[in-house]
């Protein structure tokens, strides 16, 4: 697999690895034993770029990439995130406060089993700290060598520009697929502009682009799909299954996936975005990473745009305790 760069210096497989579905959100999870192997499969097969969090689980996938990693730390990029508060082993909402920001990375270096964390995010912004205090933080771990790199996730593009001007971002992480098109509006070329990385999560629409989810669909308990309206509602899955012909079309022409149709699309808005698209199968994984193969030449992309911007998209896409926390 070849290589993208994020912001001006971190170099990482151009498809990372979404680590969230091992131990949250997408039940039901592999034994601890399953889910290192696959992270160790994961690397065999070329990906170098890893995204974890401290809330996923909470805890618990930090602790497997630790496992998974702990012998050959200098071989993958670690990216996890710090700024929720918990009680009893839960998060009961945001916090990136100085106190915080350094507890919480203490206990991920440690469950990381490792000295430094190649890429730190603010998992979500904390309208109670200013931004520039949070910059101030990142920027004192980077003089300590605990952290390389530091980056926002569902950041608005004020928010990015007032952290830039304190610590360089190197990267930006939100949502981002033909199913979720925000980031095109401001984000986008607020990135291109700043030179900063873009790593988009959900790159297949949780699952949706791949055509596995049907109108109609039930998901497991715990699953989040079932606190998104644009999966909860039948209606909703039922007006966008639009998008999905229009994926696995692509997909017979260029005789590959519709995963690989999704993810290769996301690359192709320009060179330093890297997406990180979760599974916990090898099989899926081999599929995602395919989209490496498949190319789109400038006439296709603008094709693909027009037909895009046709299909209207039904539904918002977290729930409303959920996008209270985006920053906008």
């Amino acid at each position: 697999m070849k290589n993208r760069v994020l912001g001006n210096s971190l170099e990482v497989s151009e498809i990372g690895l979404g680590c969230m579905g091992l131990s949250m959100s997408f039940p039901p999870f592999p034994p601890d034993e399953v889910s290192i192997k696959f992270l160790r499969d994961a690397y065999d097969q070329g990906v170098t770029f890893f995204d974890t969090a401290e809330i996923y689980g909470p805890y618990k996938n930090e602790i497997l990439l630790g496992k998974a990693f702990k012998d050959m730390r200098s071989k993958v990029i670690i990216a996890t995130k710090f700024g929720f508060k918990y009680e009893n082993g839960q998060s009961v909402g945001l916090d990136s406060s100085r106190e915080n920001i350094l507890n919480a990375l203490e206990g991920s270096l440690k469950r990381l089993q490792t000295s430094y964390i190649d890429l730190y995010y603010q998992h979500r912004v904390d309208p109670n700290v200013p931004i520039e205090e949070v910059a101030q933080v990142m920027k004192e771990l980077i003089e300590q060598g605990k952290i390389k790199h530091w980056g926002l996730s569902e950041a608005s593009a004020s928010t990015i520009r007032r952290a830039h001007k304190i610590c360089p971002v190197t990267a930006v992480q939100s949502e981002y697929s033909m199913f979720w098109r925000e980031p095109e509006t401001k984000i986008l070329d607020t990135l291109k502009e700043l030179k900063i990385g873009f790593v988009p999560f959900s790159p297949l629409g949780k699952g949706f682009l791949t055509g596995t989810v049907k109108p109609g669909a039930i998901f497991g308990e715990g699953d989040f799909r079932n606190t998104i309206p644009r999966f909860n509602n039948p209606e909703y899955l039922e007006a966008n299954m639009k998008l999905v012909d229009f994926v696995n079309n692509l997909a017979i022409k260029k005789s590959t996936t519709p995963a690989a149709i999704a993810i290769s699309w996301v690359m192709a808005q320009g060179d330093f975005i890297v997406p990180i698209p979760g599974t916990k199968s090898l099989d899926r994984l081999k599929q995602n990473l395919g989209a490496s193969e498949v190319k789109f030449t400038q006439e296709e992309l603008k094709a693909i745009k027009i037909e895009l911007d046709k299909i209207k998209i039904i539904g918002q896409r977290y729930s409303e305790v959920n996008e209270k926390q985006i920053d906008k």
